[in-house]
C-alpha cells in the first residue's frame, strides 16, 4: 500500500510538471506570436536618397537578399571569387542570391519535401548549430514564380551596411578567404562556413531581419519566421516595382 501510494504522489508530481510545462510553452509561443506581429518601427521618415535596389525572396519559410554583382560603391568581385560560385561565367552574373541557415540541414535537404523530423529537430532546439551562408549568381532581377519577391530601394549608406552585414557573415580562413564548403543541390550555387550558430531564436529569418535592421529596413520585433518579415518590409523609400511581377 505505501508503494502504491508513493506511485500515485509520483504520477501527481509529473502531472503538476506537465501542466507547467505546457503553459511555459503555451506562454513562449504568445510571446513570440505578439513579437512577430510587432513592427520595430512605427513612423519612418521619407527618404531623399534611394539610389540602390536589392531585393528580398520569400517561400514562405526561408528568405533570402538579392543584391547586385557590383555598383558605385560596393563590388563583389573584390570579396568572393564569382568563378567558384556555379558552372555558369561569373560574367554572366549581375545579383547574387545569399540565404543562410543551419549547415548540416542546408546542405542536406534538397527541398522542403525532404526534411527529415530528427534533423529539423536538432536544428530548432540545440543551440550551437554551426552555419552556412548560401550564394548563387543570376543573371537577372529575381522572379517570384513559387516565392514572394519584393525590392528595396536604399541609400548609400543603408546599401554599405547590408553589404558589409553581408561580407561579415562569411567566416575566413587564415589568409582571409572565404572557406568553401561545397556546391548547392543544383550545381549552380555553393555554400561558404558562417558565423553565428543556428537555433530556433536564431534562424535563417532571424539573419535576414538583422540584415535588413543594418540597412535600416522595418522588421518585427522577433524575425524568426518568414512571414512577418515580408509583412514588415519598408523604408524611407519607395518602390515602383515593390511586389515584381
Amino acid at each position: 500500500m505505501r508503494q502504491f501510494a508513493n506511485c500515485r504522489r509520483w504520477l501527481r508530481r509529473l502531472q503538476r510538471w506537465a501542466g507547467y510545462l505546457g503553459l511555459a510553452c503555451l506562454g513562449l509561443i504568445l510571446v513570440l506570436t505578439i513579437a512577430a506581429i510587432t513592427p520595430r518601427q512605427w513612423h519612418i521618415p521619407p527618404s531623399a536618397d534611394c539610389r540602390f535596389t536589392i531585393y528580398v525572396s520569400s517561400d514562405g519559410m526561408h528568405t533570402n537578399f538579392f543584391v547586385p554583382v557590383r555598383t558605385a560603391i560596393y563590388d563583389w568581385n573584390q570579396q568572393l571569387d564569382l568563378e567558384a560560385i556555379g558552372s555558369d561565367p561569373a560574367a554572366d552574373y549581375r545579383y547574387l542570391q545569399f540565404g543562410w541557415g543551419d549547415r548540416i540541414f542546408y546542405m542536406g535537404t534538397p527541398s522542403w519535401q525532404e526534411v527529415q523530423l530528427t534533423n529539423a529537430l536538432r536544428a530548432l532546439f540545440y543551440w550551437r548549430n554551426t552555419s552556412a551562408i548560401f550564394v548563387k549568381g543570376h543573371a537577372a532581377p529575381p522572379q517570384p514564380g513559387n516565392e514572394t519577391v519584393t525590392c528595396l530601394h536604399l541609400s548609400q549608406t543603408d546599401y554599405l551596411a547590408l553589404m558589409h552585414f553581408l561580407q561579415a557573415t562569411f567566416q575566413t580562413d587564415a589568409q582571409g578567404r572565404f572557406e568553401r564548403l561545397g556546391s548547392g543541390q543544383d550545381g549552380q550555387s555553393s555554400f561558404y562556413a558562417a558565423t553565428g550558430f543556428y537555433s530556433i531564436f536564431n534562424t535563417c529569418n532571424s539573419w535576414t531581419a538583422d540584415g535588413l535592421r543594418a540597412a535600416n529596413v522595418n522588421t518585427p520585433l522577433w524575425g524568426g519566421l518568414a512571414a512577418p518579415i515580408m509583412w514588415q518590409l519598408r523604408n524611407g523609400c519607395k518602390c515602383n516595382d515593390r511586389q515584381v511581377p
